[in-house]
């Protein structure tokens, strides 16, 4: 195909909620996105919470083998807010 990128996405940020939702559904799809991304050697940036369906995402991806980077801002870590496995403190989205 002309003009076609062979570019493999290699990182990606997903953004979830902090609640799992009302319905069983909503976190096994989001277990199996992080088994996918694990399965296809693609690394997570998410926003390092500990709550909610973006733990499903992250902890797939994480026994996937993949790499996770979690990033909260420093006072949501001060309170404990935040996975323990490979997070950054930040004060703003800047710092990247």
């Amino acid at each position: 195909m002309a003009g076609s990128s062979s570019h493999q996405i290699r990182n990606i940020y997903v953004f979830g909620g902090s609640s799992p939702g009302k319905e069983i559904e909503f976190l096994k799809s989001a277990n199996h996105l992080g088994q996918v991304l694990a399965e296809r050697k693609i690394h997570l940036v998410y926003g390092g919470g500990s709550l909610g369906l973006i733990t499903g995402v992250s902890i797939a991806v994480f026994l996937g083998g993949s790499q996770v980077l979690g990033v909260v801002p420093k006072a949501l870590a001060k309170r404990g807010h935040h996975m323990k496995n490979n997070w950054r403190g930040t004060t703003s989205l800047h710092n990247f």
